[in-house]
């Protein structure tokens, strides 16, 4: 999708990989979302560092106008990821042959211009190349992102209850990208 600049010309958003530079930006857009649709469910402590886990094998920012409008991670399978071992199961796959998607969101000014998408297919073409087979995980309650993600052919593994905390068990929603090409 496009839209228009002041200037009247065709904006198309753009995705590239994150720098260091970008964090304090993507930590702002996080907090614009968090605020507008309760992503993350916890606001972590450290917003910079949720957004850099040590699983982390990249991250690509997408913009719109000039302006950070989305972000997306491709980590290897951590401790709390239900998807990958669901995938495993189902396939015989090691959970070393699997990447995992996440800390997807876009600023909910810029949605409807598909950077959801763009972003998505950009951590499925990183993992298809390293040769890995991307899933991910996502809050059950989270109907838009679901959606997004059965719109672009994800399947379905389960719907399971992690246990967050003591007193906090969510609903999670794992999928699996239905296909992947080879290397």
């Amino acid at each position: 999708m496009k839209s228009e600049s002041a200037s009247g010309a065709d904006v198309r958003p753009s995705v590239r990989q994150r720098t260091d530079r970008d964090l304090g930006d993507c930590v702002w857009v996080l907090a614009e979302v968090h605020e507008h649709d309760g992503y993350p469910v916890n606001w972590p402590d450290f917003p910079g560092t949720w957004l850099t886990p040590p699983s982390l094998m990249a991250s690509w920012v997408a913009e719109l106008d000039g302006r950070m409008a989305g972000h997306i991670g491709l980590s290897q399978s951590d401790v709390g990821d239900a998807a990958p071992g669901l995938w495993s199961a189902r396939t015989g796959v090691s959970t070393d042959a699997i990447a995992v998607i996440n800390r997807l969101f876009v600023a909910p000014w810029a949605r409807g211009h598909g950077i959801g998408a763009l972003l998505m297919t950009q951590a499925v073409t990183e993992a298809q190349d390293r040769g890995l087979h991307p899933v991910l995980d996502v809050v059950a309650s989270d109907t838009a992102a679901a959606g997004l993600y059965e719109r672009l052919g994800w399947q379905l593994l389960a719907t399971v209850e992690q246990q967050w905390s003591p007193e906090q068990k969510v609903a999670v929603r794992c999928y699996a990208a239905a296909s992947c090409r080879t290397p």
